[in-house]
């Protein structure tokens, strides 16, 4: 048995914003355009005049005070509107990762502001464009103090950015097209006109579609016809029901109407449609992207409400993995996973439904298929995700030589005096006190290990199985759960401070306790015993073995 015990969890960081060079443009009669074609990202301010940017077959109008963020390797012209001289600004940013990182085996995250692949504008940025003119004119610093304030006004410049662009994907809310778009996820299977979606915005039929085309980048046709092809895979992916029984579900009238919409969308007729082709795999939340590393598919994407992933041995680093906070908004979230070219999502309907979404939020991004969370235990999540994404033989082979260890670890812990003790898992949060049952580390310790719960936790165990995650209790019911050892667990507060332990732990109800007057409580790292995932599975059964095994 290895036991070698190291953390599984690693920062994704974000990379160092610099400013690479500053230039002043003015576009006159004489040289009325300026082209660009840099491979890095491009801020273009307009100190003065009127003019518009050309790029991508579209024009972008532009007074005093516009700002314009250009992708690298943009094909764009600078053009005066005649005869008035333009004057711009333009700032060239480039990015690179902290030095620190690679001890840490840190992943470096895709910069929000310079990583963009679609032209953004700000029609009126003043204070944008002061910043930049104030670094054009102290673009050789006389002093050191002078340099560092080129820093900071460099780093209000991305803030603001920054800031514009959160705002651009929340001035997109509007309630009355959120209610549209939302009745058309959940009626796509129905006879839906542009009238009704009109009526329902409270906006004329043909402003309708411009206002919608703005909003989601399609038009209601090509919206409908991606709920309605998306929900066909899902199906598909499922394995329910024959072409015919499923082109009724979502909504045509036949197989065949169902097949010329699959075609024009993916290329190809639902009858060849492969999903074990899958190579760009998004997930909800971090515990689903460990079984994708594990079974060889780096996500493309993870929306997730922290930074870290899995980081063990014998798993590919992450290379392209990108992050975005599961507390952004709806656009912005379908925003990155349309950029990312995602195929599928695989989410837990309980998550979705903790940041107030249901699948028909994401259908029109890319098919989503729901893998419940507490309803079974990590080892069904592992085998249903290795099903849809067709890795089953890698995800039995992989429980196969768990099972050994499993085996192994309890033969090594049933020698211990552990063996005869009755373990408590107790979990201290801010504002609970909870005993836990069969999932997270009481999985190792109850299932893999097969040493004993409280009875209490033991009874609920029989009737729930792995869907019994904890009993909320009070600080005077701990005797009613007290065993031999104790393992406890702290959760900080958002401060990060665990002060609120000190309440249970300087109690007569804890100090009563026969294990704390034994002195035998553990106390154990959050972030080490609490994942629920194979990988962390896996390392928590090497910790816990060392940690009732050295014991005897």
């Amino acid at each position: 048995m290895n036991n070698v015990v190291a953390s599984e969890w690693a920062e994704s960081r974000f990379p160092l914003y610099t400013a690479e060079r500053i230039h002043s443009l003015f576009s006159t009669s004489n040289l009325p355009e300026y082209k660009f074609n840099e491979s890095l990202t491009v801020l273009i301010a307009i100190a003065g005049g009127e003019g518009i940017l050309k790029a991508d077959d579209q024009i972008y109008e532009l007074m005093e005070g516009s700002v314009i963020l250009l992708p690298a390797h943009s094909d764009a012209a600078l053009i005066a509107k005649r005869p008035q001289p333009l004057h711009a600004y333009m700032l060239v940013i480039g990015t690179r990762e902290q030095a620190m990182s690679a001890a840490s085996g840190a992943m470096i995250r895709k910069s929000e502001a310079a990583s963009n692949s679609t032209i953004q504008m700000f029609p009126h940025e003043p204070a944008i464009a002061a910043g930049l003119e104030e670094l054009y004119i102290h673009r050789s610093p006389e002093s050191e103090a002078r340099h560092v304030q080129n820093q900071i006004v460099f780093h209000q410049i991305i803030l603001q950015l920054l800031d514009r662009q959160e705002s651009k994907y929340a001035a997109s809310e509007q309630p009355s097209m959120e209610r549209s778009i939302a009745y058309l996820e959940n009626h796509y299977s129905e006879k839906i006109t542009r009238e009704r979606l009109a009526e329902i915005a409270g906006v004329s039929r043909s402003h309708y579609s411009i206002l919608f085309k703005q909003l989601t980048g399609f038009t209601p046709n090509e919206y409908l016809s991606r709920l309605r092809v998306h929900r066909a895979k899902e199906l598909l992916i499922n394995g329910s029901g024959t072409l015919r029984e499923i082109a009724l579900k979502v909504g045509y009238k036949d197989e065949f109407y169902l097949s010329r919409r699959f075609k024009q969308q993916t290329g190809e007729p639902p009858s060849v449609y492969n999903r074990g082709s899958f190579e760009r795999v998004a997930v909800w939340l971090t515990p689903y992207a460990s079984h994708l590393l594990l079974l060889g598919l780096e996500p493309a994407v993870i929306i997730s409400d922290n930074s870290e992933y899995v980081n063990a041995a014998g798993l590919q680093p992450p290379q392209t993995m990108i992050f975005i906070n599961a507390d952004s908004s709806v656009e912005q979230v379908k925003s990155v996973l349309l950029d990312n070219n995602v195929e599928l999502i695989i989410a837990a309907s309980q998550h979705l439904q903790q940041y107030g979404l249901n699948a028909g939020h994401m259908r029109a991004v890319a098919p989503i298929v729901e893998i419940s969370w507490m309803e079974i235990g990590w080892k069904e999540h592992l085998r249903l995700i290795a099903q849809v994404i067709q890795r089953s033989e890698r995800a039995e082979q992989w429980l196969a030589d768990f099972e050994k260890e499993e085996q192994a670890a309890r033969s090594l812990v049933q020698q211990s005096e552990a063996a005869n003790e009755i373990i408590t898992i107790l979990v201290i949060k801010p504002e609970e006190l909870l005993v836990y049952g069969a999932r997270n580390v009481g999985y190792v310790v109850y299932q893999s290990l097969g040493l004993q719960p409280p009875a209490k936790i033991k009874r609920e165990m029989e009737k729930l199985g792995d869907r019994l995650h904890s009993i909320p209790i009070e600080i005077s019911e701990l005797a009613d759960y007290a065993g031999d050892r104790i393992l406890a667990i702290v959760f900080p507060d958002v401060k990060g401070s665990t002060a609120h332990s000190e309440a249970i732990f300087s109690s007569s109800y804890w100090n009563e306790l026969p294990a704390v007057r034994r002195n035998c409580v553990h106390y154990l790292d959050k972030d080490e015993w609490i994942p629920y995932n194979p990988v962390s599975i896996r390392l928590q059964l090497q910790r816990a073995a060392a940690l009732f095994a050295g014991r005897q």
